[in-house]
Protein backbone atom coordinates (compact mmCIF):
# COMPACT_ATOMS: atom_id res chain seq x y z
CA UNK A 1 0.00 0.00 0.00
CA UNK A 2 1.12 3.58 -0.76
CA UNK A 3 2.25 5.71 2.06
CA UNK A 4 0.74 9.34 1.81
CA UNK A 5 3.77 11.58 1.02
CA UNK A 6 5.55 12.95 3.43
CA UNK A 7 3.77 14.67 6.26
CA UNK A 8 0.33 15.12 4.05
CA UNK A 9 -1.97 12.61 6.11
CA UNK A 10 -0.44 13.98 9.65
CA UNK A 11 -3.72 16.61 9.76
CA UNK A 12 -4.16 15.99 13.65
CA UNK A 13 -3.70 19.11 15.88
CA UNK A 14 -0.87 18.59 18.25
CA UNK A 15 -0.92 19.50 21.98
CA UNK A 16 1.21 22.61 22.53
CA UNK A 17 2.93 23.07 25.61
CA UNK A 18 5.05 26.21 26.47
CA UNK A 19 7.58 25.23 29.70
CA UNK A 20 9.83 27.23 31.69
CA UNK A 21 13.08 26.02 31.92
CA UNK A 22 14.89 28.48 34.16
CA UNK A 23 14.73 32.59 35.27
CA UNK A 24 14.54 33.49 31.92
CA UNK A 25 14.27 30.68 29.42
CA UNK A 26 10.97 29.22 27.87
CA UNK A 27 10.76 25.95 25.60
CA UNK A 28 7.71 25.89 23.29
CA UNK A 29 7.07 22.20 21.96
CA UNK A 30 4.34 20.57 20.52
CA UNK A 31 4.00 16.27 20.90
CA UNK A 32 7.11 15.95 17.66
CA UNK A 33 6.08 19.32 15.80
CA UNK A 34 9.61 21.77 15.53
CA UNK A 35 10.50 23.12 18.78
CA UNK A 36 10.97 27.00 19.22
CA UNK A 37 12.97 28.66 22.33
CA UNK A 38 11.95 31.94 24.14
CA UNK A 39 14.71 33.71 26.33
CA UNK A 40 13.16 36.79 27.62
CA UNK A 41 16.27 39.09 29.73
CA UNK A 42 15.95 42.27 31.36
CA UNK A 43 15.00 44.30 28.53
CA UNK A 44 13.85 41.99 25.57
CA UNK A 45 13.05 38.81 24.16
CA UNK A 46 14.96 36.63 21.96
CA UNK A 47 13.20 34.03 19.51
CA UNK A 48 14.61 30.58 18.72
CA UNK A 49 12.79 28.84 15.70
CA UNK A 50 9.73 31.35 14.16
CA UNK A 51 7.73 28.54 13.47
CA UNK A 52 6.66 27.81 9.72
CA UNK A 53 4.55 30.92 8.72
CA UNK A 54 3.45 33.98 10.65
CA UNK A 55 -0.15 32.76 11.09
CA UNK A 56 1.62 30.43 12.86
CA UNK A 57 3.73 32.14 15.14
CA UNK A 58 0.74 33.74 16.65
CA UNK A 59 0.19 31.16 19.26
CA UNK A 60 3.38 31.33 20.32
CA UNK A 61 3.76 35.65 20.86
CA UNK A 62 0.67 34.98 22.54
CA UNK A 63 1.98 32.76 25.26
CA UNK A 64 5.40 35.00 25.35
CA UNK A 65 2.33 38.16 26.13
CA UNK A 66 0.66 36.39 28.39
CA UNK A 67 3.97 36.47 30.40
CA UNK A 68 6.00 40.09 29.03
CA UNK A 69 5.77 42.97 27.39
CA UNK A 70 8.96 43.40 26.53
CA UNK A 71 10.05 43.52 22.68
CA UNK A 72 11.07 40.91 20.74
CA UNK A 73 14.53 42.20 19.85
CA UNK A 74 16.20 39.54 18.30
CA UNK A 75 15.20 36.25 16.14
CA UNK A 76 17.97 33.46 15.49
CA UNK A 77 17.63 30.78 12.71
CA UNK A 78 19.02 27.66 13.86
CA UNK A 79 19.56 26.39 10.41
CA UNK A 80 17.68 27.28 6.99
CA UNK A 81 14.78 25.24 6.64
CA UNK A 82 11.73 26.89 5.37
CA UNK A 83 9.50 25.07 8.68
CA UNK A 84 11.90 27.02 11.11
CA UNK A 85 12.86 30.24 9.26
CA UNK A 86 9.21 31.65 7.62
CA UNK A 87 7.63 33.12 10.41
CA UNK A 88 10.14 35.24 10.89
CA UNK A 89 8.22 38.59 10.10
CA UNK A 90 5.67 37.79 12.27
CA UNK A 91 8.10 39.08 14.92
CA UNK A 92 8.35 42.53 13.09
CA UNK A 93 5.34 44.25 14.42
CA UNK A 94 7.14 42.63 18.26
CA UNK A 95 9.70 44.89 17.95
CA UNK A 96 12.36 42.26 16.69
CA UNK A 97 15.32 44.65 15.54
CA UNK A 98 17.77 41.41 13.88
CA UNK A 99 17.20 37.90 12.44
CA UNK A 100 20.50 36.01 13.24
CA UNK A 101 22.11 33.45 11.88
CA UNK A 102 25.31 31.69 10.63
CA UNK A 103 27.23 32.10 7.81
CA UNK A 104 26.45 28.77 6.91
CA UNK A 105 22.52 29.08 6.78
CA UNK A 106 23.03 32.18 5.42
CA UNK A 107 24.85 30.08 2.54
CA UNK A 108 22.28 27.74 2.63
CA UNK A 109 19.25 30.28 1.95
CA UNK A 110 21.24 31.45 -1.08
CA UNK A 111 21.81 28.57 -2.86
CA UNK A 112 18.60 26.59 -1.73
CA UNK A 113 16.10 28.52 -0.20
CA UNK A 114 13.57 28.63 -2.89
CA UNK A 115 13.66 25.31 -3.74
CA UNK A 116 13.53 24.13 0.03
CA UNK A 117 10.54 26.61 0.71
CA UNK A 118 8.33 24.51 -2.29
CA UNK A 119 9.65 21.46 -0.96
CA UNK A 120 8.58 22.01 2.39
CA UNK A 121 5.26 23.28 2.27
CA UNK A 122 4.48 20.41 0.07
CA UNK A 123 5.71 18.21 3.12
CA UNK A 124 3.73 20.06 5.97
CA UNK A 125 0.61 21.36 4.93
CA UNK A 126 -1.00 21.32 8.61
CA UNK A 127 2.32 23.11 9.70
CA UNK A 128 2.27 25.48 7.28
CA UNK A 129 -1.16 26.48 7.80
CA UNK A 130 -1.46 30.31 6.89
CA UNK A 131 1.09 29.86 3.54
CA UNK A 132 -0.17 32.76 2.49
CA UNK A 133 0.57 35.35 5.26
CA UNK A 134 4.61 34.50 4.42
CA UNK A 135 6.03 37.58 2.53
CA UNK A 136 9.26 35.10 1.11
CA UNK A 137 12.39 33.79 2.43
CA UNK A 138 13.77 34.74 5.55
CA UNK A 139 17.09 36.61 5.27
CA UNK A 140 19.53 36.87 8.22
CA UNK A 141 20.14 40.68 9.01
CA UNK A 142 23.25 39.72 11.36
CA UNK A 143 25.35 36.44 9.85
CA UNK A 144 27.97 35.61 12.24
CA UNK A 145 30.89 33.44 11.55
CA UNK A 146 31.68 31.02 14.60
CA UNK A 147 30.43 32.97 17.76
CA UNK A 148 28.16 36.40 18.82
CA UNK A 149 27.48 37.03 22.18
CA UNK A 150 24.59 39.27 23.00
CA UNK A 151 23.37 40.90 26.58
CA UNK A 152 19.86 41.50 27.25
CA UNK A 153 20.42 43.60 30.06
CA UNK A 154 23.00 41.71 32.09
CA UNK A 155 22.19 38.12 31.28
CA UNK A 156 24.27 36.67 28.83
CA UNK A 157 23.39 35.23 25.20
CA UNK A 158 25.91 33.28 23.24
CA UNK A 159 24.96 32.00 19.83
CA UNK A 160 27.30 29.39 18.21
CA UNK A 161 28.05 27.71 15.53
CA UNK A 162 30.00 24.53 17.15
CA UNK A 163 30.03 22.12 14.17
CA UNK A 164 27.97 20.56 11.26
CA UNK A 165 25.53 17.87 11.51
CA UNK A 166 21.88 18.52 10.82
CA UNK A 167 23.01 21.11 8.04
CA UNK A 168 25.93 22.85 7.48
CA UNK A 169 25.01 25.92 9.27
CA UNK A 170 23.74 24.68 12.54
CA UNK A 171 23.23 27.17 15.17
CA UNK A 172 22.70 26.89 19.02
CA UNK A 173 21.87 29.14 21.42
CA UNK A 174 23.30 28.96 25.41
CA UNK A 175 22.67 30.27 28.23
CA UNK A 176 25.76 30.02 30.42
CA UNK A 177 24.63 31.45 33.57
CA UNK A 178 21.90 29.02 33.14
CA UNK A 179 22.92 26.24 31.85
CA UNK A 180 20.06 26.01 28.93
CA UNK A 181 20.81 24.95 25.42
CA UNK A 182 18.77 25.10 22.68
CA UNK A 183 20.20 22.98 20.08
CA UNK A 184 17.70 23.09 17.18
CA UNK A 185 17.95 19.77 15.12
CA UNK A 186 21.12 18.85 16.01
CA UNK A 187 19.40 17.22 18.64
CA UNK A 188 16.14 15.20 18.51
CA UNK A 189 14.38 13.25 20.98
CA UNK A 190 11.58 10.96 21.10
CA UNK A 191 11.24 11.80 17.10
CA UNK A 192 13.21 10.74 13.75
CA UNK A 193 16.05 13.01 12.82
CA UNK A 194 15.27 14.38 9.36
CA UNK A 195 19.45 13.77 7.79
CA UNK A 196 18.37 14.96 4.20
CA UNK A 197 20.28 17.74 4.40
CA UNK A 198 23.05 16.76 6.50
CA UNK A 199 26.65 16.13 7.25
CA UNK A 200 26.29 12.98 8.54
CA UNK A 201 30.03 12.08 9.40
CA UNK A 202 30.57 15.83 10.99
CA UNK A 203 27.42 15.15 13.50
CA UNK A 204 28.80 12.96 16.35
CA UNK A 205 31.24 15.14 16.91
CA UNK A 206 29.10 18.25 17.19
CA UNK A 207 27.16 16.37 19.35
CA UNK A 208 30.12 16.01 21.59
CA UNK A 209 30.89 19.63 21.10
CA UNK A 210 27.30 20.60 22.90
CA UNK A 211 28.03 17.90 25.28
CA UNK A 212 31.33 19.65 26.42
CA UNK A 213 28.83 22.50 27.55
CA UNK A 214 27.78 20.45 30.31
CA UNK A 215 24.07 21.24 29.71
CA UNK A 216 21.51 20.89 32.34
CA UNK A 217 18.40 21.86 30.28
CA UNK A 218 18.16 21.59 26.72
CA UNK A 219 15.28 22.34 24.23
CA UNK A 220 15.58 19.76 21.23
CA UNK A 221 14.46 20.55 17.85
CA UNK A 222 11.67 17.98 17.84
CA UNK A 223 10.39 16.07 21.13
CA UNK A 224 10.29 17.18 24.85
CA UNK A 225 12.34 19.75 26.96
CA UNK A 226 14.90 17.75 28.20
CA UNK A 227 14.92 19.17 31.96
CA UNK A 228 17.59 17.13 33.59
CA UNK A 229 21.26 16.42 33.10
CA UNK A 230 20.31 13.08 32.84
CA UNK A 231 17.75 13.96 30.14
CA UNK A 232 19.72 15.65 28.24
CA UNK A 233 22.95 13.05 27.57
CA UNK A 234 20.26 11.25 26.81
CA UNK A 235 19.00 13.33 23.84
CA UNK A 236 22.52 13.86 22.56
CA UNK A 237 23.12 10.13 23.03
CA UNK A 238 19.44 9.18 21.48
CA UNK A 239 20.57 11.41 18.18
CA UNK A 240 23.94 9.93 18.03
CA UNK A 241 22.52 6.72 17.86
CA UNK A 242 20.16 7.47 15.33
CA UNK A 243 22.51 9.55 12.64
CA UNK A 244 25.43 6.94 13.66
CA UNK A 245 22.99 4.21 12.58
CA UNK A 246 21.97 5.42 9.68
CA UNK A 247 25.31 6.39 7.92
CA UNK A 248 26.93 2.94 9.14
CA UNK A 249 23.72 1.28 7.05
CA UNK A 250 24.37 3.82 4.33
CA UNK A 251 28.45 2.82 3.91
CA UNK A 252 27.31 -0.58 3.76
CA UNK A 253 24.66 0.06 1.30
CA UNK A 254 27.53 1.06 -0.95
CA UNK A 255 30.22 -0.87 0.05
CA UNK A 256 28.21 -3.81 -1.35
CA UNK A 257 26.88 -2.09 -4.22
CA UNK A 258 23.41 -2.13 -3.31
CA UNK A 259 21.04 0.18 -5.48
CA UNK A 260 19.06 2.91 -3.49
CA UNK A 261 15.51 0.79 -3.24
CA UNK A 262 17.86 -1.86 -1.60
CA UNK A 263 20.00 0.43 0.25
CA UNK A 264 16.42 1.26 1.65
CA UNK A 265 15.47 -1.89 3.14
CA UNK A 266 19.00 -2.47 4.32
CA UNK A 267 18.47 0.43 6.06
CA UNK A 268 15.31 -0.46 7.81
CA UNK A 269 16.59 -3.69 9.29
CA UNK A 270 18.80 -1.15 11.57
CA UNK A 271 17.05 1.56 12.08
CA UNK A 272 13.09 -0.12 12.36
CA UNK A 273 13.45 -2.02 15.56
CA UNK A 274 15.10 1.13 17.84
CA UNK A 275 13.40 4.03 15.76
CA UNK A 276 9.82 2.60 13.32
CA UNK A 277 7.78 4.24 16.06
CA UNK A 278 8.92 7.70 17.48
CA UNK A 279 7.65 10.94 15.35
CA UNK A 280 7.81 12.08 11.57
CA UNK A 281 9.92 8.04 11.36
CA UNK A 282 8.01 7.30 7.85
CA UNK A 283 8.50 10.55 6.74
CA UNK A 284 12.14 11.05 7.44
CA UNK A 285 13.43 7.61 6.35
CA UNK A 286 13.56 7.67 2.48
CA UNK A 287 15.24 11.21 2.82
CA UNK A 288 17.71 10.12 5.38
CA UNK A 289 18.41 6.67 3.16
CA UNK A 290 18.92 9.03 0.06
CA UNK A 291 21.57 11.29 1.76
CA UNK A 292 23.57 8.46 3.91
CA UNK A 293 23.61 6.94 0.41
CA UNK A 294 24.92 9.79 -1.20
CA UNK A 295 27.35 10.50 1.61
CA UNK A 296 28.90 7.46 1.75
CA UNK A 297 29.36 7.66 -1.99
CA UNK A 298 31.89 10.85 -1.67
CA UNK A 299 28.72 13.65 -2.32
CA UNK A 300 30.00 15.56 0.56
CA UNK A 301 27.66 18.65 -0.21
CA UNK A 302 23.85 17.72 -0.02
CA UNK A 303 22.14 17.28 -3.53
CA UNK A 304 19.05 19.73 -3.52
CA UNK A 305 16.01 19.07 -2.44
CA UNK A 306 12.84 20.09 -4.88
CA UNK A 307 9.09 19.48 -5.08
CA UNK A 308 10.17 17.37 -7.90
CA UNK A 309 12.94 15.27 -6.11
CA UNK A 310 10.92 15.00 -3.14
CA UNK A 311 8.36 13.13 -5.28
CA UNK A 312 10.44 11.14 -7.38
CA UNK A 313 12.28 9.84 -4.18
CA UNK A 314 9.01 8.73 -2.72
CA UNK A 315 7.56 7.06 -5.24
CA UNK A 316 11.24 5.31 -6.08
CA UNK A 317 11.05 3.98 -1.68
CA UNK A 318 7.92 4.35 -0.21
CA UNK A 319 4.98 3.36 -2.59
Amino acid sequence: MSKAFASQADLEAKQITFTQLSENAYAYTAEGDPNSGVIIGDDGVIIVDTTATPAMAQDLIARIRAVTDKPIKYVVLSHYHAVRVLGASAYFAEGAQQVIASRGTYEMIVERGEADMKSEIERFPRLFAGVETVPGLTWPTLVFEKEITLFLGKLEVRIAHLGSGHTKGDTVVWLPSQKVLFSGDLVEYDAACYCGDAQLAEWPATLDALAALQPEKLVPGRGPALTTPEEVSKGIAYTKDFVTTLFQAGKEAVADKLDLKAAMAHTRRAMDPKFGQVFIYEHCLPFDVSRAYDEASGIRHPRIWTAQRDKDMWAALQD
